[in-house]
């Protein structure tokens, strides 16, 4: 078993890093989430959280710590626009809703694809900080108008601001808090909370 699971990283490795050579300017990072940034992020869910949005879910760090803290599969829904990526996702986890598709389009995908109501939470992994403020904004919108009243949009980012521009937070309402930052991931990031 301790053989198997360094080889197993290093696939998810080498998937993630092959996709980024592709297309560095869609791909916010050069390798997967760690699982430090996986935990601190998960950290971030409210209280009693039952049916959470990844968006961005690359080779499936933060999906599979998910799932390891008691997401039943059935209540993740995965959006990942990169094809490769998505067809990864789709077989390492079978048991999980995995969509191919735009974080804009999210209102749309979710009512199909999560219709027992609104999400608890959204975890991204997308890369905000590097959006123009237009798509920043409809990426927010899209993830506000699928979250319950008290749910919470848990972002990571590698930058040393706040990934979402500030007229943008302000233009929706949002609340925005720094959560933890997390040295042991390549590179270093740092978890953002935002909420109504």
């Amino acid at each position: 078993m301790t053989r198997k699971r360094p080889r197993l990283h290093r696939a998810h490795w080498w998937t993630f890093f092959r996709q980024w050579l592709r297309n560095p300017r869609r791909m916010a990072a050069v390798a997967p989430s760690s699982a430090g940034l996986a935990a601190a992020m998960l950290r971030e869910l409210p209280e009693g959280t039952r049916r959470v949005i990844e968006l961005g879910g690359g080779t499936g760090a933060v999906t599979a710590a998910l799932l390891d803290a008691g997401i039943e599969g059935e209540n993740l829904l995965v959006v990942e626009l990169d094809e490769k990526l998505h067809a990864h996702l789709s077989v390492r986890f079978p048991q999980v809703r995995i969509v191919k598709g735009d974080a804009g389009d999210l209102p749309r995908i979710a009512a199909h694809y999560l219709a027992d109501g609104p999400a608890d939470a959204v975890v991204s992994g997308l890369g905000l900080l590097s959006m123009p403020r237009e798509a920043q904004r409809d990426v927010m919108a899209a993830a506000f108008a699928c979250l319950r009243p008290e749910g919470r949009y848990v972002q990571f980012t590698y930058g040393p601001a706040a990934p979402v521009a500030e007229d943008v937070v302000a233009e929706l309402g949002l609340q925005v808090r720094r959560g933890a930052f997390v040295l042991r991931n390549v590179p270093p990031a740092t978890v953002y909370v935002y909420s109504r």
